[in-house]
């Protein structure tokens, strides 16, 4: 006959293989969120890194205060009740307490100084720039420019679910991605044409607020080949929701080649909607590369600024 224990036992192995093999599959995703992930998501460059390390350790010290707050407490309803201590004590200082207690949270401060002045340092000490881009934050989509490369932009528009490939999440995929090369710095200047935006991809570490009339910058330096997903992360009004950001990740080759067919695009020699932003953007926002009419469609598709 089996233990009454065993089957607790068992249950507790399964629940617990089940768990770390759920947590694993969660925490590999790479540039969106996964459902029931746990944790953020894993970061891709040396910044989010570090942010990602800073997190954990903050998490661990507050919950080593809450364990000691804790125990403190259950200890003094333990030994300083009514009953187990009828007769209080009338002493009002104790120089060993209040010197523990003044000197640990200095020196609990201190450690949490170190760590996050070496991570602000390393947002704000900028790089040079392998690559520059200027994102534009609109109602209720983002425009890209690359200034040092003859002029290529072109406009970043949410998928709506209809027009969704296999393998792109839904209200995160863009018709346009944002192209880098892998290890490479890549500043992003930020400025908005209407209201405040932010433009914030976590895998990135990034996150930086759009303001009219003002341009901030960030910078990264992606380190893995992929397509990392982003959102506007300022209220910025009725389809703040719908206004995601998609950065592609490529090989220096893959770059170089997208480089070349964005600049004859811009120049107005190719004619392949795939590779070509400006002309892709118009198709996928409803015009067509004979008649135009993106820009007008997209607005009415958007709905207007009100």
């Amino acid at each position: 006959m089996q233990h009454p224990g065993s089957r607790g036992v068992e249950f507790a192995a399964t629940a617990l293989a089940a768990w770390v093999a759920w947590s694993d599959q969660a925490s590999a995703a790479f540039g969106q969120p996964e459902p029931w992930q746990i944790g953020m998501q894993p970061a891709v460059t040396s910044v989010g890194q570090q942010m990602i390390w800073f997190h954990d350790f903050l998490l661990y010290i507050i919950a080593g205060i809450v364990l000691v707050v804790f125990t403190l407490l259950a200890f003094v309803m333990a030994r300083f009740n009514e009953r187990a201590n009828p007769t209080p004590g009338r002493a009002t200082h104790n120089t060993t307490v209040e010197v523990i207690w003044t000197v640990v949270p200095i020196l609990i401060l201190l450690a949490i100084a170190v760590p996050s002045f070496r991570l602000l340092f390393a947002q704000y000490n900028f790089p040079e720039a392998d690559l520059t881009i200027k994102a534009t934050g609109h109602q209720w989509y983002w425009s890209y420019e690359y200034p040092d490369h003859d002029g290529v932009s072109f406009d970043a528009v949410m998928l709506e679910e209809s027009a969704l490939k296999p393998g792109q999440p839904r209200l995160l995929a863009t018709d346009n991605d944002v192209v880098v090369p892998v290890n490479k710095t890549v500043h992003v200047l930020v400025t908005a044409s209407d209201v405040i935006h932010n433009w914030t991809v976590p895998a990135f570490g990034s996150k930086v607020d759009a303001v009219p009339g003002r341009l901030l910058r960030t910078w990264f330096k992606a380190e893995r080949i992929g397509i990392y997903y982003g959102q506007c992360s300022e209220l910025c009004g009725q389809r703040h929701a719908f206004m995601p950001i998609s950065v592609r990740v490529v090989s220096e080759a893959d770059f170089a080649a997208w480089l070349q067919q964005a600049k004859a695009q811009a120049r107005g020699d190719s004619s392949d909607p795939n590779t070509a932003p400006r002309e892709h953007a118009n198709l996928v926002a409803g015009g067509s590369p004979e008649t135009g009419g993106g820009a007008e469609v997209r607005a009415a598709q958007l709905g207007g600024a009100d």
